[in-house]
């Protein structure tokens, strides 16, 4: 049993039914529906899905970015391009995250795999033949239950205790908004003194996914669901300058969270419980790979589990250390875009801008540790 239907509960349950597990997923929405915004699926997320056959699915659904650009809040031109049109063979996919989402609950539907909405979970108990308890005290169990969960798990409480976040001194806004004019295929992060921005198209290029960071001491509630004025974000960055502008003026609904840290989660599995995604591992949002480790995880675990507890060792010792670097490595992005000091902001833009001219290869090489990873060879 899987709970959750989000994109690492929908791919685990592929995954175990490409392997002719049978699989069910519950899931506390009364509906799967057209929630979140943007998201980028860089190649080490994509294997999976092409692994699972949804390759075609996955590029009809996003569109396909050429580049991930650095700029400045003020001063026109690139501080860094890195062009991944070097990479010919490697999908960099921007997409709306209730359309990834819809072509895994399509392909799940396809192979027949069952999924109950409405059914939330209250407790998960490990054990020889584990129990799901629901909200309306039913009780189900299972060879194997799968936490894909979330931030408030709980099967990673059953696994772990109580959860101690900590806020990170930092909050976000998100909007999708309409675009009059079309975008560069571009992810572009503008960096600011204490905060940034990230936009980049979304569905043919008919809207833009707007994600907005600033450092602020008083903490909002962890969760996107959180509304707030667009006026505030636009006072926010009332200072940005370049293609960023029309899009804040064009916000007129948008979210607003904290971002919390969470530690990775000490255990992953236990007795006939495993968990995955942000229910092992949450991330902050600085290397866009929360959903492409969410799909790693899917098909590892899906990969190891042979039915005993020493497959499901195998699992995390598959992939607890290279969710810890991607999150260490993720966490550093931060300070880098927010640097205050006028001084070191200039000279680490100027060494940017060499470093992008001179050895263009070279910066995008820093990432292939991340990229080129296939779990599914």
């Amino acid at each position: 049993m899987v709970v959750g239907a989000g994109i690492g509960g929908l791919a685990a349950a592929l995954c175990f039914r490409q392997r002719g597990v049978p699989v069910r997923v519950v899931e506390r929405a009364p509906a799967i529906t057209e929630v979140g915004a943007g998201l980028q699926i860089s190649p080490n997320g994509g294997a999976v899905l092409r692994a699972l056959g949804l390759g075609p699915a996955l590029e009809a659904a996003s569109l396909r970015a050429e580049a991930v650009v650095l700029s400045d809040y003020r001063r026109p031109g690139d501080v860094l391009r890195l062009d991944l049109r070097r990479r010919p063979d490697q999908y960099f996919a921007l997409m709306h995250r209730a359309d990834l989402i819809g072509l895994l609950e399509a392909a799940a539907r396809a192979a027949g795999i069952p999924i109950a909405l409405g059914r939330e979970v209250t407790e998960v108990r490990p054990g020889a033949r584990p129990e799901v308890v629901f909200a309306d005290g039913s009780i189900q169990r299972a060879a194997l239950v799968v936490g894909a969960d979330g931030l408030h798990s709980p099967t990673r409480a059953a696994l772990n205790g109580a959860d101690s976040p900590f806020f990170t001194g930092q909050v976000a806004w998100r909007a999708v908004v309409p675009l009059q004019a079309p975008l560069p295929r571009e992810a572009r992060v503008v960096m600011a003194p204490g905060r940034h921005l990230v936009f980049y198209p979304l569905r043919d290029g008919r809207q833009a996914n707007l994600v907005a960071i600033r450092e602020r001491s008083a903490w909002t509630e962890e969760g996107w669901h959180h509304a707030d004025d667009p006026e505030t974000l636009r006072a926010t960055f009332a200072d940005v300058r370049g293609p960023a502008r029309p899009l804040l003026d064009a916000v007129t609904q948008v979210g607003l969270w904290g971002l919390f840290r969470h530690p990775v989660a000490a255990a992953w599995h236990g007795a006939g419980v495993a968990i995955l995604g942000d229910a092992a591992h949450p991330t902050l949002p600085f290397l866009a790979q929360g959903a492409n480790l969410a799909l790693e995880d899917a098909w590892v675990l899906a990969d190891s589990w042979d039915g005993t507890e020493a497959s499901l060792s195998r699992y995390q010792a598959r992939r607890r250390d290279r969710a810890q670097k991607v999150i260490s490595a993720a966490n550093r992005n931060a300070w880098k875009y927010h640097v205050r000091f006028g001084p070191a902001r200039a000279i680490g833009h100027t060494g940017l801008r060499m470093l992008g001219a001179l050895a263009p290869e070279k910066m995008l090489q820093q990432f292939d540790w991340i990229y080129g990873c296939d779990v599914t060879q």
